[in-house]
C-alpha cells in the first residue's frame, strides 16, 4: 500500500516542497470550517429560527383562541404586518414533504427548528426563492400559507468568512511560495551544476541561500577545485614522462637503426615500437582528454566521421540507423577516442562491425557490434579493467592492444555522466558494446 501511495506524491524537490507547504493550511482549513464554522452558524440558525418560531407560536395561539374564522383573519393580518409576516390565509395550497437545496447546509437547521417547535407544520419550501421561506401550517381554523424573510432566519452572509479565509490562505500561500523558492532555488542551482561537472562541464557558480547550502556549495566548490587540480598535475606528470622515456627509446632506435639488419636487429625495433605504443596507449588513458572543454557536437557528424575514416583504413565497418534529435555537450576528441577504440577491437575480432545511433532526450547511445567471438557474461566486468586481457585471442603478437581499450571508452563515458555496457549482439551473434553518455 505505501508504495502505491508513494506514486502519487511528487518526486522533485519543488513539488515536495509546495506540498508540505500546502497540505497543512488546506488541512487546517477543512479542520476549521468543519468544527468551527459550520457548528458556529447552526447555533446561529437555530437561535434566529428559534425567534421566529416563539412568534409563529404565538400567532398560532392568537387563531386557536379566536371565535370564528374572520376574527382569526383580522388577528393574522394585524400580527403579521407588525412581525413581518406574509400570510395568505384561508389557503388553497396544499401538500406535504420539505423542499431544499442539497448545498443549502444552513436550511437544513431552518427547517429541524421549525419542525420542532411549531405544531401542524406541514411543508417548508426554499427553493422557489433564496431569499424567503415558504410553510404550509395546518391550524384549527384552516390551512395557512406562511412567507418569512430568510434574511431573520439565518445569517445573511455566512460565505463571508470562508471566501475571506480562503483569500487570505491563496495570499499568504503565494508569499510563502516566494521565499522558499528563494532558499530552493540555491538548491536546484547546485544540483544543476554537479549534474554538469559529472558530464564534464565545468559550470560557474557562486554559493547562494542558507548557511547550510552555502556550506554544501563551498564544499562542492573545494571538491571540483581539488578534482581538476589532481587531473591536471597527473596529466603534466604522466606527459613528462612520456617526455622523458621517448627520448632514450628515440635513442634506442636510431642506434638500432645503425646495425646491421638481421633477425636480433628486427626484433628489437619490434621491442622498441611496442614500448612505445605502450607508452601512448598509457598516456591516453591516465589523460582522458580530462582537460578538454566540453562543446555544442552534432553527434551525427561525429559518428559518421568516425566510421568514414575506418573505412578508408580499410576496416569492415558500416553505419547503421542513425537517430539524432539535436546538439549535445560533449568532449569530441574524448569521444572519438573512445568510440575508435571500440571499433578497433570490434575489427581485430571481427570481420563485420556496424555502428548506430540512437538519441533520446535523456541520452545518447552508439551501438558497437560485430561478429566475433565476443566475451562471455561472467568475464564483461573484468574486460572493461585497465590492462586486462582476457585470453590468448587477446595476444599482442597477434595485433592485440594491451588491455585499455574498453578501460578508456568506459572512462570516457564515465565522465560524460553515461557507462560502457557489453552485451551479446542479437544481429551479428558477436559483442555489443553500447556507448552511453547523457544529454
Amino acid at each position: 500500500m505505501s508504495f502505491r501511495l508513494k506514486n502519487f506524491f511528487p518526486r522533485g524537490l519543488y513539488g515536495r516542497a509546495i506540498s508540505i507547504l500546502i497540505v497543512p493550511v488546506v488541512s487546517i482549513q477543512l479542520v476549521v470550517s468543519i468544527a468551527f464554522i459550520q457548528r458556529h452558524f447552526e447555533r446561529v440558525t437555530q437561535q434566529m429560527t428559534g425567534g421566529v418560531a416563539i412568534e409563529l407560536g404565538y400567532l398560532l395561539d392568537q387563531m386557536t383562541t379566536a371565535p370564528d374564522r374572520e376574527s382569526a383573519n383580522q388577528q393574522i393580518d394585524d400580527f403579521a404586518q407588525a412581525m413581518g409576516f406574509a400570510v395568505e390565509f384561508p389557503t388553497n395550497r396544499t401538500g406535504s414533504g420539505d423542499l431544499r437545496s442539497w448545498i443549502d447546509l444552513s436550511g437544513r437547521e431552518v427547517i429541524a427548528t421549525f419542525r420542532a417547535s411549531v405544531p401542524g407544520l406541514q411543508r417548508v419550501e426554499l427553493l422557489s426563492d433564496p431569499r424567503r421561506v415558504e410553510m404550509l401550517i395546518d391550524t384549527a381554523q384552516g390551512p395557512l400559507w406562511l412567507v418569512v424573510d430568510r434574511a431573520r432566519l439565518s445569517a445573511s452572509n455566512p460565505h463571508q468568512l470562508l471566501v475571506l479565509m480562503i483569500l487570505t490562505s491563496v495570499v499568504m500561500t503565494f508569499v510563502a511560495y516566494g521565499f522558499l523558492r528563494n532558499q530552493l532555488r540555491p538548491i536546484t542551482r547546485l544540483a544543476s551544476v554537479a549534474t554538469a561537472f559529472g558530464k564534464g562541464q565545468h559550470v560557474t557558480y557562486r554559493p547562494r541561500g542558507a548557511l547550510e547550502v552555502r556550506a554544501a556549495g563551498r564544499a562542492f566548490l573545494d571538491m571540483r577545485a581539488r578534482i581538476e587540480r589532481q587531473i591536471e598535475q597527473r596529466t603534466m606528470m604522466l606527459s613528462g614522462i612520456s617526455h622523458d622515456l621517448r627520448t632514450p627509446l628515440t635513442r634506442m632506435r636510431l642506434g638500432l637503426s645503425m646495425l646491421p639488419e638481421d633477425e636480433e636487429t628486427a626484433a628489437l625495433l619490434a621491442d622498441v615500437s611496442d614500448m612505445q605504443r605502450l607508452i601512448d596507449e598509457f598516456l591516453s588513458f591516465a589523460r582522458g582528454d580530462a582537460m578538454e572543454d566540453a562543446e555544442l557536437t552534432n553527434p551525427a557528424e561525429l559518428i559518421g566521421r568516425i566510421v568514414d575514416n575506418a573505412t578508408r583504413s580499410g576496416q569492415p565497418v558500416t553505419l547503421g540507423p542513425v537517430e539524432v534529435q539535436g546538439d549535445v555537450m560533449l568532449r569530441p576528441a574524448a569521444v572519438m577516442r573512445a568510440l575508435e577504440n571500440l571499433i578497433g577491437n570490434a575489427v581485430r575480432f571481427g570481420t563485420r562491425v556496424s555502428v548506430s545511433l540512437s538519441q533520446t532526450d535523456k541520452e545518447l547511445r552508439v551501438l558497437v557490434e560485430d561478429n566475433g567471438p565476443g566475451i562471455p557474461e561472467a568475464q564483461r566486468n573484468e574486460a572493461m579493467m585497465p590492462f586486462s586481457r582476457l585470453d590468448s585471442a587477446r595476444d599482442p603478437n597477434r595485433g592485440g592492444g594491451v588491455g585499455l581499450g574498453l578501460a578508456i571508452a568506459q572512462d570516457v563515458a564515465r565522465s560524460h555522466g553515461g557507462a560502457l555496457i557489453l552485451s551479446q549482439s542479437a544481429d551479428l551473434g558477436g559483442l555489443k558494446a553500447e556507448f552511453v553518455i547523457a544529454c
